[in-house]
């Protein structure tokens, strides 16, 4: 990050500029992420891919639900959707110089890191946002390189997360941990600083891919336009979720109980299936979505789905402290009590909460809180000064919509 001022004409997109589709599949895509994050609090005798395997009929069904539909799904598409966006700033601020660019870049690197980081000490160790931060850091050295080198490193580590492997999540026996599930605060500290750490230096490795072929598709602006790109996303749809639903069986049937774990030879191949298809899923739920995205009208549900989008971080962030407060055992801990359909019920309702909010700031002209602090240290001028076409106290970013904002979905 440089102390050097950026020019005034940085700025980032004003909601007017912005396209239904991608806002549209983050506000979707919240659900899931929820839906996929809280199962792996639950406390059982026995587990199969971050599932207590000792539940109802009810539990196994929603267990199958989330393993095929879910889990390994929802970040893929954000991770499109982030490379998609910084496709976006590198484009809308190219006049500026790739200096400048990429010190718009690597701002908006560290505040995810910082954020991240945080909400993964304090409450969910499982957060991505520094890990977001990362990839962008990495990510620059992509974002002038030719189409080739885009889709060539996509492939490199589509292919590596395709090795066999028994350790992946997808068919984990392992529970909660410490950091999951601290019994005091020393520990929780303590473990989830390591956590944090793994995940943020980790993780880029599987959301790489993502991440370049959302770059390739943000320069062709494939999800902005939908109505020139309708034949590509409708083979994308098709093949990338089908592919997800057939590739997630293997794992999502024995998470289900239907068959008994089988021998390690066989099961290595389970989790990377069901992993790579999840990535062709996450481009597939994107590609649907901005074409379901041309035939509605911003309005009523579709309206509020999609303020939920264009404040995905905001929302994203309120999901950990409803976690933390539930299942922290010093806390309500609920961790043993609540079941595998409860706590889908659990995350529906705390998405259709951040759905609401998200309304209401869209109505009374609001940003998301955490959107406008990305944005101010992204775009500032100078230290402490409100970003150029970011709202001021009272009014409106000019040349915007009073609501609304980017996300780290989104990256504008």
């Amino acid at each position: 990050m440089t102390a050097e001022p950026l020019p005034a004409t940085a700025t980032p997109t004003g909601l007017s500029e912005r396209a239904l589709g991608p806002d549209l599949a983050r506000g979707v895509m919240l659900l899931f992420i929820a839906l996929a994050n809280s199962h792996y609090f639950l406390v059982g005798e026995r587990y199969v891919g971050g599932f207590p395997a000792d539940g109802s009929w009810l539990d196994s069904a929603v267990a199958w639900l989330i393993s095929t539909f879910v889990d390994g799904r929802a970040f893929p598409m954000f991770g499109l959707l982030f490379g998609y966006g910084v496709a976006h700033i590198v484009r809308r601020n190219a006049y500026l110089g790739p200096r400048v660019v990429n010190t718009i870049l690597r701002r908006r690197s560290l505040i995810l890191v910082v954020v991240g980081l945080l909400d993964a000490v304090l409450f969910y160790a499982g957060d991505i946002l520094a890990m977001y931060g990362v990839l962008l850091f990495v990510g620059i050295l992509l974002v002038r390189r030719s189409d080739g080198w885009l889709l060539a490193v996509a492939a490199v580590f589509f292919l590596l997360n395709a090795l066999p492997g028994v350790d992946s999540m997808s068919i984990s026996t392992t529970g909660p941990d410490a950091a999951a599930l601290p019994p005091d605060l020393a520990t929780m500290f303590s473990e989830r600083a390591v956590v944090a750490a793994i995940v943020a230096f980790g993780g880029p490795i599987g959301f790489m891919c993502p991440f370049a072929i959302g770059l390739w598709a943000g320069r062709r602006q494939v999800l902005e336009r939908p109505a020139e790109h309708r034949v590509l996303l409708r083979i994308v749809a098709a093949v990338g979720i089908a592919a997800a639903v057939l590739g997630a069986q293997p794992a999502a049937l024995l998470v289900a109980g239907v068959y008994e774990r089988p021998a390690d030879g066989v099961l290595q191949w389970f989790g990377p299936l069901h992993d790579v298809t999840g990535v062709l899923g996450g481009f597939g739920y994107a590609a649907l979505i901005c074409l379901v995205a041309t035939r509605l009208r911003n309005h009523g549900l579709v309206a509020a789905i999609a303020a939920t989008g264009q404040r995905s971080m905001t929302c994203y962030l309120l999901q950990s402290p409803v976690w933390f407060v539930v299942f922290t055992p010093f806390l309500l801990g609920l961790a043993d009590q609540l079941t595998v359909a409860s706590t889908a019920l659990l995350a529906a309702g705390v998405w259709a909460a951040s759905v609401v909010l998200a309304e209401w700031m869209r109505r009374t002209g609001r940003r998301g809180p955490f959107e406008t602090l990305t944005r101010r240290v992204t775009y500032s001028a100078r230290p402490g000064s409100a970003a150029p076409g970011s709202a001021a106290p009272g009014g409106a970013a000019p040349g915007s919509s009073p609501s609304g904002s980017s996300a780290p979905g989104s990256a504008r």
